[in-house]
């Protein structure tokens, strides 16, 4: 099969097109014919930072398609469906095989681009927000580098559960399309100090939960920002820079900070349910996920650059 390939780490240029084999599927998996691949962040880092075994590692997440070929000990999926899988390695290529249980059906009517962003970023969304998050309708949210996918979820959950949202973005024009989406204030989170920002719009009350995906310099704002007895979800690090905890800051403020590594939770049964939900959802219009631009599977260092350069509002998708 066709694939996007690496044999060592480094920027987008490491990634090149051509053959690869075809990945067996075992009896509890099945196998994709992909017709979308959703880039995630963490394909991006995994290809900077992750050591890889082999010439020919295909990186990515998530894909959705057409089943193809099924596991003897399969149940759930027949060939012909339709559905969007996760897999730790593989989506970037013209088949993927992925453990059942990480197979998610796919309506009819929601195209199959669209379905290809919804597990990771909806579902990351959900927890961060309810399960680690403890938001609860009436709140103040700051979610901090809303115009990712995760971000665009974590805005329009948030403002269906009856929360104020605050969010950060590089500009103005994303800001606009924030807003249409939930948004209920936004500010330029790297031009602007976070805490006075949120400080205006709140009346001096702050926020009862912050969210950050950037990590980096910025990071002491959000502590910063956050009402006595404020929660803190660590998501993800967009910036290169893991953020650094003052610990005297989070004892004074009666602080809880957790972290949030969804992947690794997504085998458990409730949050497969869960999923299925968020795509049934996205399928029924109640929530939306705006594709950015869309490449040819060829064209992958092509969409990684643009994706790293770009910072783009959405998702980036690849076609094979």
């Amino acid at each position: 099969m066709k694939a996007a390939f690496y044999s060592g780490n480094g920027g987008p240029e490491v990634l090149h097109y051509g053959e690869v084999d075809d990945p067996a599927c075992g009896a509890t998996e099945i196998a994709i014919d992909i017709r979308a691949i959703s880039i995630e962040g963490g394909d991006l880092l995994h290809r900077r930072i992750t050591p890889v075994a082999g010439a020919r590692h295909v990186p990515g997440y998530q894909a959705a398609g057409i089943v193809s070929a099924v596991g003897a000990e399969a149940r759930s999926v027949r060939v012909g469906d339709r559905v969007v899988g996760f897999n730790w390695s593989g989506s970037h290529a013209e088949r993927f095989v992925v453990p059942e249980h990480f197979a998610y059906p796919v309506p009819d009517g929601l195209d199959l681009a669209t379905a290809a962003t919804v597990p990771v970023a909806f579902g990351t969304a959900h927890e961060a927000l309810f399960e680690f998050g403890g938001l609860r309708a009436g709140e103040t949210v700051l979610i901090h580098g809303a115009t990712g996918g995760v971000g665009i979820a974590l805005v329009q959950l948030a403002k269906q559960a009856g929360a104020t949202v605050i969010g950060t973005a590089s500009s103005e024009e994303k800001i606009r399309r924030l807003k249409a989406l939930g948004l209920d204030h936004g500010f330029n989170g790297r031009e602007s100090d976070i805490r006075e920002a949120v400080m205006a719009v709140t009346g001096g009350a702050g926020a009862d939960l912050a969210l950050d995906l950037v990590g980096g310099p910025k990071f002491p704002e959000l502590v910063a920002v956050l009402r006595p007895r404020g929660r803190l979800v660590l998501i993800g690090f967009a910036s290169g820079e893991q953020p650094v905890l003052d610990s005297a800051a989070i004892r004074q403020g009666g602080l809880s900070v957790t972290g949030l590594m969804f992947g690794k939770r997504m085998h458990l049964p409730e949050i497969r349910a869960r999923i299925s939900g968020l795509i049934a959802d996205v399928a029924a219009g109640k929530f939306a996920m705006p594709i950015e631009r869309q490449f040819a599977l060829k064209e992958a260092a092509e969409a990684h650059h643009y994706m790293e350069q770009s910072r783009p509002f959405g998702k980036v998708v690849l076609i094979p």
